[in-house]
Order: C-alpha cells, then sequence, then structure tokens
C-alpha cells in the first residue's frame, strides 16, 4: 500500500493529503468497520482514485443532509479516516463499500475541488495513559449501557459481552456511540469531543435521557399489553359462555349479558307501543349476537336509547278553563284583540270535544309584534311544555326527517329531537320563521313539513331514524312568519292564518308603561319607583328614536336609558329617585334619529308620498317625478321590480291616454324625457301598490300642480283609470300616522277592511275612498285642473270628475 502525501508545515505538525467524501445523516467512529452506500458521483470517482493509490479516505459529515452537492463550509471539520476495506459496484449505479475507521482527524484546508474533494489534515492522537476520572466515567457508562441494552430490544445481548472487554475508554467511547440510535448532530459532537473525558461525560449524558425515555415507551406497552389480554379475555370468555348456553338451550342476555338484561327492563318499563316494542326487541336480539367492541353495537345501543326515552304515550294534562286562558293571556299580551278571540275560539272547542281538531295556526306579522312571546302564552295558559325550533336557514329535509341509521353520527329530526327534550308528547311546539326556509341538493324541507302540519298525516310521521311511526296528533303547532308570500301554497293550505299588524301609538305606550319598563326595571336590578320615565317622554322615544311596527327597538331604548341612570346611580352612589322627563332624552339616547311629523315642508312639484308594506311593517316612501326636453324615453330608477315597473308603464299610459282631460299637449310624450324614481335605491321594491302614486306625481310633473304634502296614498292602477284593492291595509295607515300625514288615500274595496280594524287606528287620520283616478287628483294635487276641452263627454247622468275648475 503506498503512502499518502505527506508534508511539514511551519508549525511543525505532520499533514497529510487525502480524498474526502461527505456523508449525509451519518457519522463514521474510529475502529468501526461500515457498510456505505456511495452515489455522488464525485465521491464515486474519489473512491476510484482511493483504489488505485493509497486506500485512505476522509469521511466527514455534512451539516445540512438537504444539500446535494455540499462545498467546504457545509461541512463538519472534524471527521474520521478510514481504510476502503471493500467496494463493490451494484446494478442501480451506487456503489456498496466497506471501510474500517482508523482515527480522528482535522481538516486543515481544501487543496482540491475537483475532480472530487482533496483535503489536508492532521491526525487526532489518543492519549497513552487515562485519569482516575476517566476510569469512573468507563464504569458508569458501561452500566448505563447495560441498563440501555435490556431496555431496547433491537440491541442483541452479545454486544454487552463486546463493550465489557474493551479496555481503552476512548475506543469505549467510539463503540457505545455506533451502537446508540442517536441523531446525527448528537454522534458528531461525541466525534469532535476531542478528550476521552469530555466524550465519555456527553455520551453518559446522552445515554441517561434515552433511558428515560425507553423507560416511559416501557410503561406504555404494558398499559396497552394489559388493555389488549383484558378485551381478549373478555372475548375469549363471552364466546364460550355463548357456546355454553347454546349448548344449554338458554335464552342469551339473560345471564351472561348484563347490559342485555338492563335494556330488556327498560323495555317493559317504558310500555312502548306495540310495533315500537317489536322493533326495540329485535334491535336487543342483534345487540346480543355481536361483540361488546363492535362499532355496530354502539349504533343500536344509541338507537334503543332514543326509543326508550321518547315521550310514547307520556302526555300533560291540558288547562281547558276558557276564563282562566283569557286572563292570562291579558295578563302576558296587551291589545291583539282579534288574536285573542281566535285563541279563545280555538279553546272553547278543545273544552267541549277535548281534541284539538287538527288546527294549525300560523301567525304572520311584522318583527317584534309578539308572535314568539304570545305561543309561549298559550303554552302557558294551557298547562303544557313549550318547544320551539328555528327555522330560518334550515335547508336540509334531514333537519325535520333525521338521518338514516346508516350515517355516522345519525340521529333524529329535531321534530323528535324536541319531543324528546320536553319528554312529553302533546307540548306546544312553536315552528318559527317558516317563511324563511330554504332548499337545495339535499333536500327540500318544506315538503317534509306537508307530512308534520297534516293533521290528517302527522298521527302517523315517520322519521327515518327511528323507522317507527309516531303519533304528532297530540302536538299543538304554532308557525310563525313575517310575510306569506314566501311559504309554499301546499304548505300555507294547511295552517290557519292570523295576521298580526303593527302596534299603534297608543298601543305601543301601553305596552310600554304595562310591560316593557316594568321588565327592564328588574333587569337592571332597580326597585320599583326607583326609576321612570314619564308619558311624554315615552311618546317621544316611540316618535323620534323608534320607527318600527312591534316594540322590540322601544324596548332597547328604554334598556338604554335605564343602563345609563344605573351608572349614574354606581358612580355617585347615590340613592336619588330618577323620573326621566321629555327634555332629558337628549342627554340618555343623543339627538332624535327619525323626524315625526311630515316629509317635506312644502307642497311638492312632481313628489308623491305612497304608502307601502314591507316584512318589518309599513312605511312611507316618496315617488319623484322629473320631466327634461328630450325625445319620449321614460326612465325608471330605485330597485323597482318587474310588477313595480309595469305598474308604471301602466300609469304613464293612462295619463298619455287623459291628456286632453289634464290640459296636456296630447304629443308631450314625444317632446319630453320623463324620469320615475323611488328613493333608497339600495333597497328593492316591487308590488303594483305604488300605482295611483305614480300617477299622481306623473300628473303633478307635468302640470307643475304640486301635490299635497300632508296626503298619502296606495292603490293599484289599471290602464282606464280604475284603482283597484291592495293588502297591509293597517300597517300602511299606522305608518301614515307615524309620518303625520293628515289624510290618506285608499281604493274604494278596502273599505270592508277598514271598518274591521278602524277601532284599532288613531282618530285624527282623515280617509278617503277611491274607485278612480280623478277622484285620488281631486284629492292629493294642490289646486284644481283646468280641462284643455270643456267638451268632453261623458257618459249619461255621470257628472264631470271632481279634479276640474
Amino acid at each position: 500500500m503506498s503512502e499518502p502525501k505527506r508534508r511539514q508545515e511551519k508549525s511543525g505538525g505532520w499533514q497529510e493529503e487525502l480524498p474526502l467524501i461527505p456523508l449525509r445523516n451519518m457519522v463514521v467512529f474510529p475502529q468501526m468497520i461500515v457498510p456505505l452506500f456511495i452515489g455522488r458521483n464525485r465521491s464515486i470517482k474519489a473512491l476510484e482514485d482511493t483504489l488505485a493509490k493509497e486506500k485512505m479516505v476522509v469521511f466527514v459529515s455534512q451539516k445540512n443532509e438537504e444539500v446535494e452537492e455540499p462545498g467546504p463550509r457545509d461541512l463538519c471539520t472534524i471527521g474520521t479516516l478510514a481504510e476502503v476495506v471493500q467496494l463493490m459496484a451494484l446494478p442501480d449505479g451506487t456503489t456498496k463499500v466497506l471501510v474500517e475507521g482508523i482515527c480522528r482527524v482535522k481538516i486543515e484546508k481544501f487543496t482540491q475541488e475537483a475532480p472530487y474533494y482533496r483535503v489536508a489534515v492532521s491526525r487526532i492522537a489518543e492519549p497513552a495513559e487515562f485519569s482516575a476520572e476517566a476510569e469512573a466515567l468507563v464504569r458508569s457508562v458501561v452500566k448505563q449501557f447495560e441498563e440501555y441494552v435490556k431496555l431496547n430490544r433491537r440491541i442483541p445481548s452479545e454486544t454487552l459481552m463486546s463493550i465489557i472487554n474493551v479496555d481503552n475508554p476512548g475506543r469505549l467511547a467510539d463503540l457505545i456511540s455506533s451502537y446508540l440510535t442517536l441523531k446525527v448532530e448528537e454522534k458528531q459532537e461525541i466525534l469532535e469531543a476531542l478528550t476521552v473525558e469530555k466524550r465519555l461525560k456527553k455520551l453518559s449524558d446522552i445515554m441517561e435521557k434515552e433511558i428515560e425515555v425507553l423507560n416511559v415507551e416501557k410503561a406504555l406497552q404494558g398499559k396497552v399489553r394489559k388493555q389488549i389480554e383484558k378485551v381478549q379475555k373478555e372475548y375469549y370468555l363471552k364466546e364460550k359462555l355463548r357456546a355454553i348456553q347454546e349448548e344449554l338451550g338458554e335464552a342469551e342476555g339473560e345471564e351472561g349479558q348484563p347490559e342485555a338484561a338492563e335494556y330488556k327492563q327498560k323495555i317493559a318499563a317504558a310500555k312502548l307501543p306495540p310495533a315500537v316494542k317489536e322493533k326495540a326487541d329485535k334491535e336487543l336480539e342483534r345487540l346480543n349476537q355481536m361483540p361488546a367492541m363492535s362499532s355496530e353495537s354502539a349504533v343500536i345501543r344509541t338507537y334503543l336509547d332514543w326509543l326508550i326515552e321518547l315521550p310514547w304515550k307520556k302526555k300533560t294534562k291540558s288547562r281547558l278553563d276558557i276564563t282562566a286562558v283569557e286572563k292570562i293571556l291579558n295578563d302576558d299580551h296587551y291589545g291583539l284583540t282579534k288574536v285573542k278571540e281566535r285563541i279563545l275560539e280555538y279553546f272553547a272547542v278543545l273544552q267541549l270535544t277535548g281534541r284539538i281538531g287538527g288546527t294549525i295556526l300560523c301567525f304572520v306579522g311584522p318583527p317584534g309584534v309578539g308572535k314568539t312571546s304570545i305561543a309561549r302564552s298559550i303554552a302557558h295558559a294551557m298547562g303544557r311544555k313549550f318547544t320551539r325550533v328555528a327555522l330560518g336557514g334550515v335547508r336540509d329535509e334531514a333537519e325535520i326527517r333525521g338521518h338514516r341509521r346508516t350515517y355516522v353520527g345519525s340521529l333524529p329530526g329535531r321534530i323528535i329531537q324536541s319531543l324528546h327534550k320536553v319528554k312529553v308528547g302533546n307540548p306546544v311546539f312553536l315552528l318559527d320563521e317558516i317563511d324563511k326556509l330554504g332548499n337545495d341538493f339535499r333536500g327540500d324541507p318544506a315538503s317534509a313539513l306537508l307530512e308534520v302540519l297534516d293533521p290528517e298525516m302527522n298521527k302517523e310521521f315517520s322519521d327515518h331514524y327511528l323507522e317507527v311511526e309516531f303519533d304528532l296528533s297530540d302536538v299543538f303547532f304554532i308557525t310563525t312568519a313575517n310575510t306569506r308570500d314566501t311559504i309554499p301554497r301546499p304548505l300555507l293550505d294547511r295552517m290557519e292564518i292570523i295576521e298580526m299588524s303593527g302596534y299603534t301609538e297608543e298601543e305601543k305606550l301601553g305596552i310600554a308603561k304595562g310591560y316593557l319598563i316594568p321588565r327592564e326595571l328588574e333587569k337592571h336590578g332597580l326597585k320599583k319607583g326607583k326609576a321612570g320615565l314619564d308619558e311624554e317622554a315615552l311618546m317621544e322615544i316611540i316618535r323620534e328614536y323608534t320607527r318600527e311596527a312591534g316594540v322590540r327597538n322601544l324596548e332597547r331604548e328604554i334598556g338604554t336609558v335605564l343602563r345609563k341612570i344605573v351608572t349614574k346611580l354606581v358612580r355617585e352612589k347615590s340613592e336619588e329617585r330618577f323620573q326621566v322627563k321629555k327634555s332629558d332624552l337628549e342627554e340618555y339616547l343623543g339627538a332624535p334619529r327619525y323626524r315625526f311629523g311630515l316629509a317635506e315642508e312644502e307642497d311638492q312639484v312632481g313628489t308623491a308620498t305612497g304608502l307601502v308594506w314591507t316584512a318589518v311593517g309599513g312605511d312611507t316612501t316618496p315617488i319623484e317625478v322629473t320631466v327634461m326636453p328630450g325625445r319620449g324615453n321614460l326612465t325608471l330608477t330605485g330597485q323597482l321590480g318587474d310588477v313595480m315597473q309595469e305598474s308604471a308603464k301602466a300609469a304613464m299610459s293612462f295619463v298619455r291616454s287623459r291628456a286632453a282631460e289634464l290640459g296636456l299637449d296630447e304629443s308631450f310624450y314625444r317632446k319630453f324625457d320623463i324620469h320615475i324614481h323611488v328613493p333608497e335605491g339600495a333597497v328593492p321594491k316591487d308590488g303594483p301598490s305604488a300605482g295611483i302614486t305614480i300617477a299622481t306625481a306623473l300628473t303633478s310633473a307635468l302640470t307643475g300642480i304640486p301635490v299635497r304634502r300632508d296626503v298619502a296614498m296606495t292603490g293599484e292602477i289599471t290602464l282606464r283609470g280604475k284603482v283597484l284593492p291592495i293588502g297591509g291595509l293597517k300597517e300602511k295607515l299606522l305608518a301614515a300616522r307615524r309620518a303625520g300625514i293628515k289624510n290618506a288615500i285608499i281604493p274604494k274595496e278596502n273599505q270592508k277592511d277598514y271598518d274591521e280594524i278602524k277601532k284599532e287606528l288613531p282618530t285624527d287620520l282623515q280617509i278617503t275612498f277611491a274607485a278612480e283616478m280623478p277622484e285620488v287628483l281631486a284629492v292629493a294635487l294642490a289646486k284644481k285642473l283646468k280641462a284643455k276641452d270643456k267638451g268632453i263627454k261623458y257618459l249619461p247622468g255621470a257628472e264631470p270628475p271632481p279634479m276640474y275648475a
């Protein structure tokens, strides 16, 4: 074997120049024989040249194993000088080499980088004699390694004998390090420990940590093993017991299955209907035939729990005293006379027949008018339990009917879940916001509700999860909605609609004094008489701080006032009594948010006030028309729906057809562009009831005659100028009163509706009934029209319309 190149530096130490091979994820220790797989072309070239010359190579670990072509800075400075013992080329292009470590070396400098690395290294010699500290450390390390071998079964016991026979402390440390399952960084730290004592201390610290980890692993393995043995033992004993029972002909579950016996007792005590008991017995038989740890057995146990715990026959006794019911309804709610009358009629029938008779009530009205709370009062009056399901945004049919048991985590639908929760089969069941149901690819929940709300079908309601029929005929279903327009027609036909209109100012005042203030005082920890609001202050809040059909915002504003009072009392530690007056409101609530009274300061040309109905009650809206020189274009803006656009076109056609009567040039539509706009353009608007308002604004804009600011109107218009009836009359008239309107024009055909509600309306609102458009213009315009042609012919016996001077 040829000797490697040697030279003496100025420092006086001998250096050798040798090939260098970088190693990834591995450290070669001195005196170790290690197989290596070499794949990089540069490293293979270094091996080939080494075999032809000195057969000595320096192996150094990379600092980062992910670097494919490491540079000098990517390599550690301490490595191992090794002799190549054997080399074999493999079919996949890699080379397998067997090397024997000789000693540690330190890289002094790189003398060549291509085609492979060559480095100048100096050997690091081991000491000939060792200190007493090293001897003590050797004994400690050997003892630790013995314990490590006992805990780590991957190291054969013969290894321990080979370690004990090593008398060189440095070699001992290297040998033990090569056997340990360590990170590359930890092995490199041991290789770089140049003194024996430092090396042994480092190794001792690492082994102490490894032994601790192995002890924890052993404890965990022991627990797992015991658990597995216990399960296997139980399974074996149960199977053996099953075989013995089969031989003896005994029924399973009576002796060997305490869980099955418990379920059998529960099924007997539940007094289930025959069909349900038969289903429960079948499922119990299946449960007995399954291993206890089977996933299917858990599904069956959950199913049996649902069957047993549902209120199949448990019902509460209803209170049928109509006088007591009336008193409870009056105590809980102010006003709502028609609603209370209908509820009392229902109770009268119930008292006489003893059965509900298939009535499904649906309360339709704007938010905050008491739909949900009156449902609670009905439950209180009947002495029944109350449960509620919010249907807003529900899109999945399974929410109503439940999921089939084939799905993981399946449950009954919300109808059955609610009955399970109240534990009776005849509660008052509120289906809230039924008008906000959705549907998608998972089904249509509205269709599923058809069975729930049909008195002929709900006595045999089938939930997908239960797979047995449940009788819902004794459940008193009540539904609520803000509008009936979005409720599917088949569902609407199954319910009796009870309209709940908005409250008048006087009703809101009564509700505030009798209900809201006492409730808010209690909520804020104030005793009665400690704080209050006088009547003028309450009316000011109703008129200028809220604009709603119900009383929710009114309750919030009262709560805001009381919170500020509580803050003052706590901060000042005062016992003063606070009585809030109208003049104090700006201090508590800030500037008024709404203007009570007329929207306009004076009569306007081309602007008429319409009465509209929304899901949150009635409102007023101005309709503006402007006329400009042009070519006869008609522009409609304000997010108008198709029906409202058609209404505007019908109004335009009416004005054109009556141009002569209105004193207009019959060809005006060719000379002018007309723009119709409904403010609050971000809010979509639709419906035909703005027809007469648009026609009035058009007439005003074209004739230059202002529209009275104290007049509002609602009604559909035809091409012949007829005024057709509308809906939501009460809400619209209440909105007119809130806006300070003195005269409301409504269709003649709505007079019968007005007669029913006039007792609930303010007395200072004048009503004009109009059958035709000229009657509307006669009241709405600030002065009468002058007909261009006085020779207009009318039907025999008919008088000229009152719109002419």
